[in-house]
């Protein structure tokens, strides 16, 4: 066997993100990735003290939840095969997962939900096609429950679910949304919203679904608390379409708070186009930044 070679692994992952400071690792801070990034050294002390191991699908910010986030990193080949080793019964997939909880704990607020060998080509951020999204929010017209206040946003005013809609239809397509989102240097903030539309559940709490290609810094926070501000009458539905001709963030509106907000899937295309779209994604990334479209 060569020992040279290497093993993509795939984590699929879920955390509560009220105690960490995002996902990605900061000196002296609480991160998703730290947490794990530690774990993986626990089981696997050959790998490098210092700088990262995983790659992510999305950076989540602080205080911002996940149900399915997916994340990769790469293995000598004999130390995949000898995860199980002791444990003849397991394939090194199992065993890696039965590992990780021990180390991380039966009640973490963050857990591996299933490990992989990722087929070729895979990539966990750049691969990926779309991802989604989950907003809560209550209004005034709800009584405030305690079990859900680090996942759900209390907005103090009564909203219009219809109205709400009607502001996230206007959004779907290819856009410019620079009108919302944080600025980052080098960076577009061109993307497709394939998906925007909101519910209500049992207890009336409002649900936004948003899926997208890719979102630009705080831009799901920003497209929530547009259609909240639409569904209180503080901003009219006909301003709307006016934003996503900004060249920069709204003051019109209030970025909601993040613990509202839950990345609930990531897509990737058929195994043997997971190559394709990474070369791809890669080349919209490097492209020059905030190109306007022509239509």
């Amino acid at each position: 066997m060569d020992k040279t070679a290497a093993v993509r692994i795939r984590l699929d992952i879920a955390y509560d993100g009220t105690a960490f400071s995002g996902w990605a690792s900061q000196p002296e801070l609480r991160t998703v990735q730290g947490t794990l990034e530690d774990a993986l050294r626990i089981i696997y002390r050959e790998l490098p003290e210092t700088g990262p191991i995983l790659t992510v699908a999305g950076r989540t910010d602080a205080g911002v939840h996940a149900t399915e986030q997916v994340a990769h990193f790469d293995l000598p080949t004999d130390l995949w095969d000898a995860t199980a080793r002791g444990n003849r019964d397991d394939n090194p997939s199992d065993a890696l997962l039965r590992r990780l909880t021990g180390v991380l704990g039966q009640d973490s607020d963050v857990v591996v939900t299933r490990v992989t060998e990722a087929p070729d080509g895979f990539d966990a951020r750049f691969s990926a096609i779309w991802r989604s999204y989950e907003y809560r929010v209550a209004d005034s017209t709800i009584a405030p429950n305690p079990l859900e206040r680090h996942r759900t946003t209390i907005i103090r005013r009564e909203l219009d679910l219809d109205l709400m809609n009607a502001a996230a239809q206007t959004l779907i397509g290819l856009h410019d949304f620079a009108g919302f989102c944080k600025p980052r240097a080098y960076s577009t903030t061109i993307r497709t919203l394939q998906e925007f539309h909101w519910s209500r559940d049992e207890q009336g709490v409002f649900i936004a679904q948003v899926r997208a290609d890719a979102f630009c810094h705080s831009m799901v926070r920003s497209l929530v608390g547009m259609c909240a501000a639409v569904g209180q009458g503080k901003l009219s539905l006909s301003r709307v379409p006016q934003l996503l001709e900004l060249r920069g963030r709204s003051n019109e509106f209030t970025v909601l708070p993040a613990k509202g907000l839950t990345l609930t899937a990531v897509g990737y295309p058929q195994e043997d186009e997971l190559a394709a779209r990474q070369v791809q994604t890669r080349a919209k990334r490097t492209a020059p930044p905030r190109l306007r479209l022509v239509e």
